[in-house]
């Protein structure tokens, strides 16, 4: 008797221990506010399905700036653009971290991927390449070119297709741009299945990467993989990583010489002071080809959504291209700097629609302090989460007049630009950590929606209205429609 109510009392201790060690927040700690937390779980069940959402709301509740404790992961979210300032700004080196998804140990990518890396110094050699190799100024004028080939055969596709899906267009005309760059070669066809086999392998290792995964809460879950995600994750990411690595060392065996981003990659690697290997650099281009494709694609997807279910701006956008066009129906890349609206339409998209609902989680590489309205001082612990929810941001009535209208003229009389000088548009990021694609990206949403709308009149199908156009979102890393973008496009110039 006495054993069993020595048991008892040991087994009611521990779990008083676990209540108290996971749900009392100690006043000293002076934790920003948050949820109460269930025992071990702390605020899993938070998330929901969709995360972005479900913090947003909360953070109507806690505050701007909040914390979670999700399994054994203490959590701050962001959810303002003051916060935001403080924390990818006024902090930007201590919060310069990252915190590594279970699921890109994958294959070794977080100890090579420019995007996962902490800022130490292979961070540092990478992101210098990146910089002045890739994406320097030299080069988007060498490649102008590329750009525009591509353009015209995206105009050559949907000339000759009765109707068109917008998203897939978009992404096969991204990849092979990134292709030409750095390969000198198509990758896809708009017709071809590889095209379509790629995008999915793509789409869903992002959506798989964006699934709240119990390893990243609790250790003890990275021995097995409860939920399968690593399993089904190694399949398409692998499929991926083969491709590149296949072409990369044709490119080395042939000893062939194309001028290309690749010869420039593998020229850097044989240098005698280089660091730079052939895994980094197989690594660094699948971060810039998953990067760089889905996102635009996904811009450009919602930016005709949106134009579709409003025919007034989409009248209005087609108007100024046209008319700037003239006769010739000829807008160069130079040109987009002059038509403020188009450039209108692409920030109000990405406030609406940002591709990705957080920036790539931040982690606090020291203890610092966040100031709140001069009224409160919370402390963020040495490796804690970030997270960055510039959905929330995008869609705050505090921040943003009618949030959730679509509308471009909010942006016309605004100097609010892509370099993240305002914290309440920083659909790059901002600091250290911010996308090095920026200026690329920049262009290519650009030039693809001038080609769709200065070419074409559209179209919806049969028995469908603006209005009837879904906003549906999929959640992952990137936030695409969850149903894909169909329409009819009518020729204006044969």
């Amino acid at each position: 008797m006495d054993s069993v109510m020595i048991f008892t009392a040991l087994l009611s201790s521990s779990v008083l221990f676990l209540f108290l060690y996971f749900n009392i927040r100690r006043p000293s700690s002076r934790l920003p506010p948050g949820p109460y937390p269930f025992p071990v779980i702390g605020n899993i069940l938070s998330l929901g399905s969709n995360p972005h959402i479900s913090l947003a709301s909360l953070s109507k509740i806690h505050g701007p700036v909040m914390s979670l404790k999700l399994g054994s992961l203490t959590t701050i979210v962001v959810s303002s653009p003051e916060t935001a300032q403080i924390i990818l700004q006024k902090n930007d080196r201590i919060c310069s971290g990252r915190h590594v998804p279970d699921i890109f140990r994958i294959l070794d990518h977080n100890k090579y991927s420019v995007s996962l890396l902490s800022a130490n110094s292979q961070w540092r050699s990478l992101r210098k390449i990146s910089k002045e190799n890739i994406f320097s100024q030299a080069q988007m004028d060498a490649k102008q070119g590329i750009r525009l080939k591509k353009v015209e055969e995206l105009i050559a596709f949907v000339r000759r297709s009765s109707v068109v899906k917008i998203g897939d267009a978009a992404f096969t005309t991204t990849l092979n741009l990134l292709s030409n760059m750095f390969f000198s070669m198509n990758l896809a066809h708009h017709d071809s299945n590889f095209s379509r086999e790629f995008k999915d392998h793509m789409g869903i290792a992002l959506e798989i990467a964006g699934t709240p995964n119990l390893a990243d809460y609790f250790p003890i879950f990275r021995l097995v993989d409860v939920q399968g995600l690593r399993r089904r994750f190694r399949f398409h990411f692998t499929r991926l990583f083969r491709i590149f690595e296949e072409i990369i060392q044709r490119r080395i065996e042939s000893k062939e010489t194309k001028n290309d981003l690749l010869d420039v990659l593998l020229n850097l690697s044989q240098e005698t002071a280089s660091t730079l290997t052939i895994n980094d650099i197989t690594h660094l281009i699948i971060d810039l080809f998953t990067a760089g494709t889905d996102t635009t694609s996904s811009t450009v997807e919602w930016a005709m959504t949106e134009l579709f279910r409003n025919p007034d701006k989409l009248k209005k956008t087609q108007a100024e291209l046209r008319e700037f066009a003239g006769e010739e129906m000829i807008i160069e890349e130079s040109d987009i700097s002059k038509l403020p609206y188009l450039q209108s339409v692409v920030k109000e998209t990405l406030r609406l629609h940002h591709p990705t609902p957080f920036l790539i989680p931040h982690k606090a590489e020291a203890e610092f302090e966040i100031d709140v309205d001069e009224k409160y001082l919370f402390r963020v612990a040495k490796d804690a989460q970030i997270l960055v929810n510039v959905w929330a941001i995008g869609r705050d009535p505090k921040v943003w007049e009618d949030p959730l209208v679509f509308m471009p003229e909010r942006f016309l009389e605004s100097e609010i630009d892509f370099k993240g000088r305002d914290f309440r548009f920083i659909p790059f990021g901002y600091g250290r950590r911010s996308c090095p694609g920026m200026v690329l990206g920049d262009k290519m949403v650009h030039l693809l929606l001038t080609s769709l709308l200065l070419s074409f009149d559209w179209k919806l199908e049969k028995g469908i209205n603006p209005q009837d156009i879904d906003l549906d979102e999929k959640f992952g890393i990137t936030m695409k429609k969850a149903i894909p973008l169909k329409a009819i496009p009518i020729s204006i110039k044969s």
